[in-house]
């Protein structure tokens, strides 16, 4: 069976679904800014997520929400590393490090970080795949572009995808260590991002595991008109059907009840207790 080793740990590709809890180090992030970004409450809520399943925790320093302010990239080791060194030496569990910066990659990496998820897809800093490749971590590669400009959406996609793999590759990125983000959110309207998660299997042609990221964003909120504080019913229903599409990664706010969706999903399409 394939798997994926990240940090200690080793993760079987197919057939299995894991959760990533997010620690956002911000005073801005679209869902929790503020809440976590002390050291003692990134702990304990840290804690908190691998009482409740999480599989991996991925710590971000800079707010990727519509309309983020941009940071230095000194600024954002600020926020990350402090945390990244305690979760290390507090816990055993695999650390992402949510950045598309080079010089805050090859700061997370060496401070503990395991895997680097970057939304970028590799073009926004010519530099971090060659970090990357360097320090052999396993990362996490997202669809994204600057304008959402299709003319055959799903192929564009792929094809945007492609680009990054191939960037990947040139860097000497190992095949073994790549893992692949539709991009919920991020340059795609909202039919955009329906279309895309229910056809989110697609993407599997393309050869490598898949992760989603839908958790409380904002067309969960347009299509039942609700706000923020009230998306967590549709953000289950994002990783059920991360579940059915084969995803092996899905990156949420709430481990305990995702976990949950996940493993009930997982029984019914195997029809045994997963």
């Amino acid at each position: 069976m394939r798997k994926i080793k990240i940090g200690s740990k080793e993760f079987k590709i197919n057939g299995h679904t894991y959760v990533m809890g997010i620690l956002n180090m911000t005073p801005d992030s679209f869902s929790d800014g503020g809440r976590f970004n002390r050291i003692d409450a990134a702990l304990f809520h840290t804690e908190e997520m691998i009482k409740d399943g999480a599989d991996i925790i991925d710590v971000g320093g800079e707010s990727t929400r519509p309309g983020y302010r941009l940071i230095s990239d000194d600024e954002e080791i600020d926020r990350v590393i402090p945390i990244i060194k305690q979760i290390k030496s507090r816990f055993d569990i695999p650390i992402s490090l949510d950045t598309y910066k080079s010089k805050v990659a090859y700061e997370g990496i060496t401070s503990g970080a395991d895997l680097i998820n970057d939304i970028w897809g590799l073009k926004y800093d010519n530099n971090l795949a060659t970090v990357i490749a360097d320090a052999k971590v396993p990362c996490c590669l997202m669809h994204n572009r600057k304008e959402p400009n299709y003319v055959n959406y799903i192929q564009d996609v792929l094809d945007d995808l492609t680009e990054t793999i191939n960037i990947a590759k040139s860097a000497s990125i190992a095949n073994e260590k790549i893992i692949l983000d539709p991009g919920i959110g991020f340059a795609k309207t909202y039919e955009n991002n329906l279309e895309i998660i229910n056809k989110l299997d697609i993407l599997s042609s393309l050869g490598y595991p898949l992760l989603l990221g839908a958790s409380r964003k904002s067309f969960i909120g347009q299509t039942l008109k609700l706000p923020l504080t009230q998306r967590f019913e549709g953000t289950l229903v994002t990783t059920v059907f991360a579940v059915i599409k084969g995803a092996m990664f899905v990156r949420v706010h709430d481990v305990k009840e995702n976990l949950r969706a996940v493993k009930m999903a997982k029984a019914i399409l195997s029809e045994h207790v997963y």
